[in-house]
Protein backbone atom coordinates (compact mmCIF):
# COMPACT_ATOMS: atom_id res chain seq x y z
CA UNK A 1 0.00 0.00 0.00
CA UNK A 2 1.04 3.57 -0.86
CA UNK A 3 2.81 5.70 2.17
CA UNK A 4 2.72 8.82 0.36
CA UNK A 5 0.20 10.61 1.73
CA UNK A 6 -0.34 13.67 -0.97
CA UNK A 7 -0.74 10.80 -3.84
CA UNK A 8 -4.09 10.96 -5.41
CA UNK A 9 -6.01 8.68 -5.89
CA UNK A 10 -6.29 7.15 -2.55
CA UNK A 11 -7.61 3.83 -4.39
CA UNK A 12 -8.73 2.27 -6.91
CA UNK A 13 -11.40 0.02 -7.71
CA UNK A 14 -11.11 -1.00 -11.63
CA UNK A 15 -11.68 2.35 -13.48
CA UNK A 16 -13.05 4.13 -10.98
CA UNK A 17 -10.85 6.84 -8.82
CA UNK A 18 -11.45 7.77 -5.30
CA UNK A 19 -9.69 10.46 -3.08
CA UNK A 20 -11.69 9.45 -0.09
CA UNK A 21 -11.32 6.37 1.83
CA UNK A 22 -14.61 6.57 3.26
CA UNK A 23 -17.73 4.73 1.86
CA UNK A 24 -20.99 5.31 3.50
CA UNK A 25 -24.75 3.47 2.87
CA UNK A 26 -28.17 5.42 2.30
CA UNK A 27 -30.70 3.49 4.66
CA UNK A 28 -31.56 3.99 8.02
CA UNK A 29 -31.50 8.22 8.37
CA UNK A 30 -34.47 10.44 8.99
CA UNK A 31 -34.52 11.65 5.55
CA UNK A 32 -32.98 11.81 1.85
CA UNK A 33 -31.73 15.36 2.80
CA UNK A 34 -29.98 13.96 6.35
CA UNK A 35 -28.63 11.44 4.11
CA UNK A 36 -27.25 14.17 1.80
CA UNK A 37 -25.89 16.59 4.67
CA UNK A 38 -24.14 13.42 6.30
CA UNK A 39 -22.90 12.24 2.69
CA UNK A 40 -21.03 15.97 2.74
CA UNK A 41 -19.81 15.75 6.12
CA UNK A 42 -18.69 12.67 5.63
CA UNK A 43 -16.25 13.68 2.39
CA UNK A 44 -17.37 10.30 0.88
CA UNK A 45 -17.56 10.53 -2.94
CA UNK A 46 -19.48 7.15 -3.02
CA UNK A 47 -22.44 5.87 -1.73
CA UNK A 48 -24.41 2.29 -2.03
CA UNK A 49 -27.73 1.80 -1.74
CA UNK A 50 -29.96 -1.33 -1.44
CA UNK A 51 -31.93 -2.12 -4.82
CA UNK A 52 -34.13 -4.05 -3.30
CA UNK A 53 -35.01 -1.00 -0.43
CA UNK A 54 -34.99 1.68 -3.11
CA UNK A 55 -37.80 3.36 -4.79
CA UNK A 56 -36.75 4.23 -9.09
CA UNK A 57 -40.73 5.29 -9.69
CA UNK A 58 -40.94 8.72 -9.05
CA UNK A 59 -45.02 7.78 -9.00
CA UNK A 60 -44.39 6.19 -6.35
CA UNK A 61 -43.48 9.34 -4.35
CA UNK A 62 -39.80 10.54 -3.16
CA UNK A 63 -36.62 9.10 -4.68
CA UNK A 64 -33.39 8.72 -3.06
CA UNK A 65 -31.70 9.22 -6.32
CA UNK A 66 -33.49 13.25 -6.52
CA UNK A 67 -31.37 13.84 -3.57
CA UNK A 68 -28.26 11.73 -3.98
CA UNK A 69 -27.44 11.92 -7.42
CA UNK A 70 -25.15 9.99 -9.35
CA UNK A 71 -23.94 13.40 -10.82
CA UNK A 72 -22.48 13.92 -7.36
CA UNK A 73 -21.72 10.71 -5.98
CA UNK A 74 -20.44 7.47 -7.36
CA UNK A 75 -23.85 5.00 -6.33
CA UNK A 76 -22.69 1.86 -5.80
CA UNK A 77 -25.56 -0.64 -5.98
CA UNK A 78 -25.71 -3.82 -3.33
CA UNK A 79 -27.70 -6.71 -2.97
CA UNK A 80 -28.68 -6.48 0.67
CA UNK A 81 -31.69 -9.00 1.25
CA UNK A 82 -30.71 -11.69 -1.16
CA UNK A 83 -30.31 -15.03 0.21
CA UNK A 84 -29.03 -17.51 -2.85
CA UNK A 85 -27.11 -16.82 -5.51
CA UNK A 86 -29.44 -16.88 -8.00
CA UNK A 87 -31.42 -14.08 -6.25
CA UNK A 88 -28.39 -11.72 -6.05
CA UNK A 89 -26.93 -12.08 -9.53
CA UNK A 90 -30.68 -11.07 -11.17
CA UNK A 91 -30.72 -8.28 -8.57
CA UNK A 92 -27.49 -6.77 -9.75
CA UNK A 93 -28.63 -7.50 -12.96
CA UNK A 94 -31.53 -5.14 -12.35
CA UNK A 95 -29.53 -2.82 -10.78
CA UNK A 96 -26.93 -2.55 -13.92
CA UNK A 97 -30.31 -1.83 -15.70
CA UNK A 98 -31.46 1.14 -13.31
CA UNK A 99 -28.22 2.77 -13.10
CA UNK A 100 -26.44 2.08 -15.99
CA UNK A 101 -23.43 0.77 -13.74
CA UNK A 102 -20.92 -2.43 -13.23
CA UNK A 103 -20.10 -1.76 -9.96
CA UNK A 104 -22.06 -3.87 -7.47
CA UNK A 105 -21.56 -4.23 -3.90
CA UNK A 106 -22.37 -8.41 -3.54
CA UNK A 107 -23.95 -9.35 -0.26
CA UNK A 108 -25.42 -12.99 -0.16
CA UNK A 109 -26.64 -13.32 3.57
CA UNK A 110 -26.48 -17.20 5.13
CA UNK A 111 -28.27 -16.56 8.29
CA UNK A 112 -31.28 -14.22 9.01
CA UNK A 113 -30.09 -13.53 12.94
CA UNK A 114 -26.25 -12.42 12.21
CA UNK A 115 -26.77 -11.11 8.66
CA UNK A 116 -23.26 -13.35 8.32
CA UNK A 117 -22.52 -13.60 4.52
CA UNK A 118 -22.55 -17.44 3.09
CA UNK A 119 -19.22 -17.90 1.61
CA UNK A 120 -20.00 -20.66 -0.24
CA UNK A 121 -22.97 -18.83 -2.35
CA UNK A 122 -20.86 -15.30 -2.50
CA UNK A 123 -18.29 -17.19 -4.57
CA UNK A 124 -20.51 -18.80 -6.44
CA UNK A 125 -22.61 -15.70 -7.25
CA UNK A 126 -18.80 -13.47 -7.41
CA UNK A 127 -17.74 -15.71 -10.19
CA UNK A 128 -21.34 -15.44 -12.66
CA UNK A 129 -21.50 -11.50 -12.11
CA UNK A 130 -17.44 -11.60 -13.05
CA UNK A 131 -18.04 -13.33 -15.82
CA UNK A 132 -21.25 -11.14 -17.18
CA UNK A 133 -18.63 -7.81 -16.55
CA UNK A 134 -19.38 -6.85 -13.31
CA UNK A 135 -17.14 -4.79 -11.13
CA UNK A 136 -17.64 -6.74 -8.06
CA UNK A 137 -17.26 -5.77 -4.98
CA UNK A 138 -18.50 -8.66 -2.26
CA UNK A 139 -19.01 -8.70 1.35
CA UNK A 140 -17.47 -11.71 2.93
CA UNK A 141 -16.56 -12.62 6.31
CA UNK A 142 -13.20 -12.18 7.43
CA UNK A 143 -11.92 -14.87 6.44
CA UNK A 144 -8.09 -14.99 4.60
CA UNK A 145 -8.95 -17.84 2.19
CA UNK A 146 -12.41 -16.65 0.89
CA UNK A 147 -10.84 -13.07 0.36
CA UNK A 148 -7.88 -14.62 -1.80
CA UNK A 149 -9.78 -16.87 -3.82
CA UNK A 150 -12.07 -13.66 -4.32
CA UNK A 151 -8.98 -11.59 -5.25
CA UNK A 152 -7.77 -14.42 -7.47
CA UNK A 153 -11.50 -14.89 -9.23
CA UNK A 154 -11.48 -10.80 -10.73
CA UNK A 155 -12.67 -9.18 -7.46
CA UNK A 156 -11.46 -5.64 -7.87
CA UNK A 157 -11.92 -5.68 -3.81
CA UNK A 158 -12.63 -7.20 -0.61
CA UNK A 159 -15.09 -6.25 1.98
CA UNK A 160 -14.69 -8.43 5.08
CA UNK A 161 -16.93 -7.37 8.21
CA UNK A 162 -15.07 -6.21 10.88
CA UNK A 163 -18.49 -7.40 13.62
CA UNK A 164 -22.12 -7.68 12.22
CA UNK A 165 -23.95 -5.74 10.26
CA UNK A 166 -25.21 -2.73 12.85
CA UNK A 167 -23.64 -4.09 15.67
CA UNK A 168 -21.73 -1.17 16.21
CA UNK A 169 -19.03 -3.79 18.42
CA UNK A 170 -16.29 -2.18 16.81
CA UNK A 171 -13.38 -4.52 14.69
CA UNK A 172 -13.67 -8.25 16.72
CA UNK A 173 -10.93 -10.00 14.87
CA UNK A 174 -7.87 -7.43 14.17
CA UNK A 175 -5.63 -10.11 13.69
CA UNK A 176 -7.98 -11.86 10.64
CA UNK A 177 -8.15 -8.15 9.13
CA UNK A 178 -4.18 -8.15 9.17
CA UNK A 179 -3.99 -11.91 7.38
CA UNK A 180 -6.07 -10.23 4.89
CA UNK A 181 -4.39 -7.39 4.48
CA UNK A 182 -0.98 -8.57 4.39
CA UNK A 183 -2.42 -11.88 1.48
CA UNK A 184 -4.41 -10.21 -0.71
CA UNK A 185 -3.05 -7.34 -3.58
CA UNK A 186 -6.23 -5.94 -4.32
CA UNK A 187 -8.00 -3.13 -1.63
CA UNK A 188 -9.36 -4.19 1.58
CA UNK A 189 -12.84 -2.27 2.60
CA UNK A 190 -13.91 -2.92 6.22
CA UNK A 191 -17.15 -3.07 5.82
CA UNK A 192 -20.16 -3.52 8.87
CA UNK A 193 -19.99 -3.18 12.41
CA UNK A 194 -18.03 -0.11 13.06
CA UNK A 195 -19.33 1.84 16.22
CA UNK A 196 -17.13 5.31 16.55
CA UNK A 197 -14.78 7.11 15.23
CA UNK A 198 -11.86 5.38 17.21
CA UNK A 199 -12.94 2.20 15.45
CA UNK A 200 -12.87 3.88 12.27
CA UNK A 201 -9.31 5.02 13.29
CA UNK A 202 -8.02 1.23 14.17
CA UNK A 203 -9.28 -0.23 11.47
CA UNK A 204 -7.28 2.47 9.07
CA UNK A 205 -4.30 1.89 11.65
CA UNK A 206 -4.53 -1.63 10.75
CA UNK A 207 -4.15 -0.76 6.93
CA UNK A 208 -7.26 -1.15 5.57
CA UNK A 209 -7.61 0.90 2.03
CA UNK A 210 -11.01 2.50 3.15
CA UNK A 211 -14.15 1.70 5.33
CA UNK A 212 -17.80 1.14 4.19
CA UNK A 213 -20.49 2.25 7.12
CA UNK A 214 -24.23 2.82 7.59
CA UNK A 215 -25.80 2.53 10.89
CA UNK A 216 -22.81 4.30 12.89
CA UNK A 217 -23.35 7.26 11.77
CA UNK A 218 -27.53 7.17 10.73
CA UNK A 219 -28.06 5.87 14.27
CA UNK A 220 -25.61 8.47 16.19
CA UNK A 221 -27.66 11.01 18.25
CA UNK A 222 -25.81 13.79 15.96
CA UNK A 223 -25.58 12.06 12.72
CA UNK A 224 -23.73 14.70 11.01
CA UNK A 225 -20.90 15.22 13.48
CA UNK A 226 -20.60 11.44 13.55
CA UNK A 227 -20.09 11.73 9.77
CA UNK A 228 -17.43 14.04 9.90
CA UNK A 229 -15.56 12.30 13.17
CA UNK A 230 -15.98 9.18 11.17
CA UNK A 231 -14.00 11.64 8.46
CA UNK A 232 -11.46 12.71 10.59
CA UNK A 233 -11.14 8.98 12.28
CA UNK A 234 -10.19 7.78 9.05
CA UNK A 235 -7.98 10.15 8.16
CA UNK A 236 -6.08 9.89 10.97
CA UNK A 237 -5.51 6.37 11.18
CA UNK A 238 -4.70 6.23 7.54
CA UNK A 239 -1.71 8.74 8.46
CA UNK A 240 -0.91 7.07 11.72
CA UNK A 241 -0.96 3.74 9.39
CA UNK A 242 1.54 5.54 6.95
CA UNK A 243 3.62 6.88 9.88
CA UNK A 244 4.42 3.56 11.34
CA UNK A 245 3.32 3.47 15.18
CA UNK A 246 6.32 2.78 17.82
CA UNK A 247 7.21 -0.75 18.44
CA UNK A 248 5.45 -1.74 21.80
CA UNK A 249 7.47 -2.40 24.95
CA UNK A 250 6.82 -4.49 28.12
CA UNK A 251 9.05 -1.82 30.06
CA UNK A 252 9.38 2.34 30.38
CA UNK A 253 11.36 3.98 28.02
CA UNK A 254 12.77 7.14 29.43
CA UNK A 255 11.84 9.46 26.99
CA UNK A 256 14.72 11.73 27.81
CA UNK A 257 17.92 10.08 27.02
CA UNK A 258 19.94 9.80 30.48
CA UNK A 259 23.42 9.83 28.11
CA UNK A 260 25.56 12.47 28.95
CA UNK A 261 23.70 14.17 31.68
CA UNK A 262 25.71 15.18 34.91
CA UNK A 263 26.34 13.16 38.62
CA UNK A 264 25.81 14.74 41.44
Amino acid sequence: MSTNTAERPAFKIGRFEFDSRLIIGTGKYESFEQNLECAEASGAEMVTIALRRVNFDASKGPRLLDVIKPERFTILPNTAGCYTADDAVTTARLGRELLDTELVKLEVIGDERTLFPDVAATLEAAQRLIDDGFTVLPYITDDPVACQRLEAMGCPAVMPLAAPIGSGMGIRNPANLRIIMETVEVPVIVDAGVGTASDAAFAMELGATALLMNTAIAHAKDPVKMAKAMRQGVEAGRAAYEAGRMPKRLYASASSPLDGTASF
